[in-house]
């Protein structure tokens, strides 16, 4: 199983205001590289989302901002399949493309591993990253895009082995439920 996934965490309530990107691959079912990056969002903090991930406008002053980091994903997500912990983390880089008016960048497909997580075990009382990772004995630091992205992969795998199904098929499924619209897939 080939795939990277992408978590971001946000200055406020505006999707576009990204101020950390974590990216996780894994090759063969295995964790490849992680990378991550802080970004300055060029936006306000809000005091709400610096009591989630504890970044603070003084930690991004000197980190590139949206269009410079940009480059960099595109040699990550080049033609591969993506994936996030929900639907947030592809509408908030969306956004920051829109923003600065930069081409968004092209990927194969994409999953939710929320989602798979929720098929693969519905008997669960919660999905939220922290919770499954507690569930299933992943050590991880939440609100720091690149654990996220790490866990939410491990997620990924777990759920491939507990159902059986392969990327292909996740993929597939996931994509079965999703509303048109939702996905703004690059041509």
């Amino acid at each position: 199983m080939d795939f990277t996934v992408v978590d971001v965490e946000t200055a406020n309530r505006n999707p576009a205001s990204i101020c950390q990107i974590g990216l996780a691959s894994f090759r063969d079912g295995n964790l490849s590289a992680v990378w991550g990056s802080l970004i300055d969002p060029e936006d306000s903090f809000s005091a709400a989302n610096m009591a989630i991930h504890g970044i603070r406008p003084e930690d991004v002053s000197d980190a590139p901002n949206w269009v410079e980091i940009q480059g960099e994903l595109r040699v990550h997500f080049a033609d591969l399949t993506l994936a996030s912990h929900t639907y947030f983390d592809f509408r908030a880089i969306s956004n920051a493309n829109d923003r600065y008016g930069v081409v968004q960048i092209a990927w194969r497909s994409w999953v939710d591993t929320c989602r798979v997580a929720r098929a693969a075990w519905p008997h669960l009382y919660s999905y939220r990253l922290s919770h499954l990772a507690h569930t299933f004995g992943i050590s991880y630091q939440a609100h720091n895009a690149t654990e996220d992205a790490r866990c939410a992969g491990q997620i990924l795998l777990l759920a491939a082995q507990s159902t059986g199904l392969s990327m292909r098929e996740l993929v597939r499924a996931n994509t079965k439920f999703v509303s048109p619209g939702l996905l703004r897939r690059p041509r």
